[in-house]
């Protein structure tokens, strides 16, 4: 039986092209696809990039007929997260926001969606007050959960902006877990320690939950190159530090995602590819094990 509370996920990074967005979609379809737990996504970059990816049919052009029925019906009826976080925001008003699928879009019987509106763009630019938001991902969670229109929930995935918003310092907050992409490069080692050293400052007062970081996209050659080994043990090293450092829970996942051209269309192609499904589950394992 599912909890009463899901685990909550929030896929970051500051760096774009990572990988955060097709991690995500990743991770929920393999949980989902190969069990009975009930995955949610939200898709919370104003970019839209997972909305967009999840909109479009297979050909990559045209766009799935039911999906942009019921987004569009969504939008009519104020049923969109921008709408949720403009009533929560309001003065001096009660959060009136009832959760169902007029709100979550049911991908498959397991898998299911809360896509992100371009009116997010105004989060971008902080039009609201940090005070104001910084309880709305805690809040809206609770509507969700307490729902008796919706399932109960095992897993939450949150895939972020790359950048830190509002929005952001809402979800990383109250999540359970920062799940951390990297790839094998110079900037890759650079970036994550300006993370790491800037993640405990920019949620206070709430505390820093746990941080798991991993390789994404490796480069392989039947094995692990040279060159990816030295960058994993590297930023394995700063994680190692800022754990110190910090007093955080900060680590450096052993698993792995080879780099390949089939994870780009995963999303829209229906599914994890077939040669990409041990990786991934492999990781979900390590994922599990970390945040018990």
């Amino acid at each position: 039986m599912a909890s009463q509370n899901p685990k909550t996920i929030a896929t970051i990074n500051f760096k774009g092209g990572v990988g955060k967005t097709t991690v995500t979609w990743c991770l929920g379809d393999i949980v989902s696809a190969f069990s009975d737990t009930k995955v949610l996504l939200f898709d919370l970059d104003a970019q839209m990039s997972l909305t967009q990816a999840i909109a479009l049919n297979e050909d990559g052009y045209s766009l799935e007929p039911e999906f942009q029925k019921w987004y569009e019906a969504s939008v009519d009826k104020r049923k969109t997260i921008f709408d949720a976080l403009d009533r929560y925001a309001r003065p001096n008003q009660h959060f009136d926001f009832p959760a169902g699928f007029d709100f979550i879009y049911q991908l498959t019987d397991n898998l299911h969606f809360v896509p992100s509106v371009e009116d997010l763009y105004w989060m971008e630019l902080e039009v609201f007050d940090r005070d104001a938001v910084k309880d709305f991902v805690r809040r809206l969670m609770g509507k969700i959960t307490t729902s008796a229109k919706l399932p109960k929930y095992d897993y939450v995935l949150f895939d972020c902006p790359p950048s830190f918003t509002l929005l952001s310092y809402s979800v990383l907050s109250c999540c359970d877990l920062i799940l951390i992409p990297v790839n094998p490069d110079y900037f890759a080692s650079k970036g994550i320690n300006l993370i790491l050293n800037s993640l405990k400052m920019k949620i206070e007062p709430f505390p820093l939950p746990q941080i798991g970081v991993f390789m994404n996209k490796a480069k392989t050659r039947g094995t692990l190159t040279k060159d990816t080994r030295f960058y994993m043990r590297e930023i394995e090293r700063v994680c190692k530090q800022a754990a110190e450092s910090q007093n955080i829970s900060a680590k450096f996942l052993e698993s792995w995602i080879p780099d390949r051209v089939g994870v780009k269309r995963a999303i829209t192609s229906g599914g994890v590819p077939k040669e990409l499904r041990d990786p991934f589950q492999k990781l979900w394992h390590e994922v599990m094990e970390y945040m018990q």
